[in-house]
């Protein structure tokens, strides 16, 4: 079968620093694709939000890496960072981004994201006013 690639986007509304799970979509987007088995990348186009892999059983797992991430990047203007510019969660929004990742690359086998029992894919806003990200999709793989 000939190597296929698909490309795409979503745009996720956030409501403000914190977790959004994102798997569904992303299942969704995949399932229209026609192709069972490859590599689907994900790629955030900013600054201040990033992509993560992570737990989705319990609540608590995202309360506590969001308490661990305010107690090592906390929010600053002036005293803290040069660069404060949109507020006080400006810079530390660009840090946390910087500490998870911006992209990310999951296999795809029998049309599905190939992740393990407990895990999700998450945005994860660093912001703390609600934003609209906007998510590009490139999908390589064959039917």
């Amino acid at each position: 079968m000939a190597l296929q690639q698909r490309t795409g986007e979503l745009v996720i509304g956030t409501r403000g620093r914190g977790l959004v799970d994102i798997t569904r979509p992303l299942r969704e987007w995949l399932a229209e694709q026609g192709i069972s088995t490859g590599l689907l990348t994900i790629w955030c186009q900013h600054t201040s939000a990033s992509l993560i892999v992570q737990e989705n059983a319990s609540p608590e797992v995202r309360t506590d890496l969001e308490t661990f991430l305010a107690r090592l990047v906390p929010d600053g203007g002036r005293e803290r960072y040069r660069h404060h510019e949109e507020g006080e969660d400006d810079m530390p929004a660009h840090i946390r981004a910087v500490l998870t990742s911006v992209q990310l690359s999951i296999p795809v086998l029998d049309g599905s994201l190939a992740l393990g029992t407990w895990q999700a894919v998450y945005l994860y806003e660093h912001r703390l006013r609600a934003h609209r990200r906007r998510l590009l999709l490139h999908l390589l793989g064959d039917g």
